[in-house]
């Protein structure tokens, strides 16, 4: 039987997927269920809105500080197990939680851990992913986080089918997956104490700041992220209007993580052969979720869902990997900071608007929704006419 060998950058990228993998087991199974949770507590949509946007606000508005720290240190395994530490732990400790104003804080603090490691993450994998190809290594790693993310609502999901709808139990179980992640990060830590040597080294002219296309790029991202609905008011939709069982809404969740990982897989292999018009396949089929989710009933829910899952695995592949295209080495760690602040920003703003519009007009939700993405669409247009790419 012949064995199959894997290089060095691919055995690191890998690693990183497997911690990607368990830490999405258990912050994504805390999001599967978070706006249930909130609603149970006694909020209101516009609560919900305000709060999943906060989180976003601060879970990328906080990566510029941190990507701008990674690049000047270097210091990325240092950055990586402070976020990791605060982004997986703050999850079970919801299991305590009995008033929305903690949970609050819990959720927040989560987001604030993970714009902590992120740039510092995304840095390291695109040292490994030069060699693979930058859009299939973050694709690869995309698809093996959100297998953790179709794992842990799956799990949660279980626990309150057969625990009758018990949230802090589903919660603390969560402290499992945290443990695992944090020990292979660990190891990782040990195996590749400097991983910035996985990487051919380049010739880059010096410049101030970054070039034109890149904050253009940001640009159509930022209206890709402010139309776009953050899953805690989609269940909080879910429960409200009674679409669905408590222990389907994790379900659906599970389904568009599941899409994401296939999507990144797709998308990133597109990338590496046709470059940036893979932006307007993941738009165009991402582009009406939101009508199929708010105003459909179960089954054009979950078809909006799949819509919502490609979305979000264009996202968090192929937007990855253009930035490492675009941006040399000894920059990336504040490319990726600026890039995930400016997403967050959006993100938050719309996020707010949307928790509003949900209360006032579900209508105007949707276009709100529909039209940010046409604009970044159009954008996208722009580059690839202007760059010839």
């Amino acid at each position: 039987m012949k064995t199959i060998k894997f290089d060095t950058a691919t055995k690191f990228v890998i690693l990183i997927g497997f911690i990607s993998l368990f830490s999405d087991m258990t912050y994504e199974a805390a999001r599967s269920i978070n706006g249930q949770f909130l609603e149970i507590l006694g909020t209101s949509a516009t609560t919900v809105g305000i709060v999943a946007g906060l989180g976003e606000l601060f879970g990328f508005g906080l990566r510029f500080v941190s990507g701008y720290i990674a690049d000047k240190t270097k210091k990325y395994w240092i950055i990586l197990i402070t976020g990791y530490l605060l982004n997986l732990f703050s999850v079970p400790l919801l299991a305590f939680a009995g008033y929305w104003q903690l949970a609050v804080v819990l959720m927040i603090t989560e987001r604030v851990g993970k714009a902590i490691r992120t740039p510092a993450r995304d840095a390291l994998l695109s040292f490994g992913t030069q060699k693979l190809g930058r859009g299939w290594g973050y694709g690869l790693h995309e698809a093996m986080d959100q297998l953790g993310a179709v794992i842990g609502p799956l799990l949660v999901s279980a626990v309150l089918f057969y625990k009758h709808q018990n949230y802090h139990l589903a919660y603390a179980m969560l402290i499992i997956p945290a443990i695992v992640a944090i020990s292979i990060l660990l190891y990782a830590k040990y195996l590749y104490p400097r991983p910035e040597n996985l990487e051919f080294k380049t010739t880059s002219v010096a410049t101030q700041g970054f070039p034109r296309k890149y904050w253009i790029y940001v640009l159509s991202v930022v209206f890709i992220a402010a139309g776009y609905a953050d899953f805690p008011l989609i269940a909080f939709h879910f429960k409200s209007k009674s679409l669905m069982s408590d222990a389907d809404i994790p379900l659906f969740y599970s389904i568009a993580m599941f899409i994401d990982a296939i999507a990144a897989l797709i998308f990133g292999k597109m990338f590496d052969k046709i470059g940036t018009k893979t932006f307007l396949v993941a738009i165009f089929l991402s582009l009406f979720f939101a009508p199929m989710v708010f105003l459909g009933g179960y089954y054009w829910a979950m078809a909006g869902m799949v819509a919502w899952g490609i979305g979000m695995g264009a996202q968090e592949s192929i937007f990855k990997a253009e930035i490492a295209e675009i941006i040399p080495a000894e920059k990336r760690g504040t490319a990726f900071g600026t890039f995930n602040a400016a997403y967050g920003l959006s993100w938050f703003g719309g996020s707010a608007l949307m928790g509003v519009l949900y209360d006032i007009s579900l209508t105007g939700l949707i276009i709100f929704s529909v039209i940010s993405q046409l604009i970044a669409f159009f954008v996208i247009v722009f580059i690839i006419r202007k760059y010839k790419n």
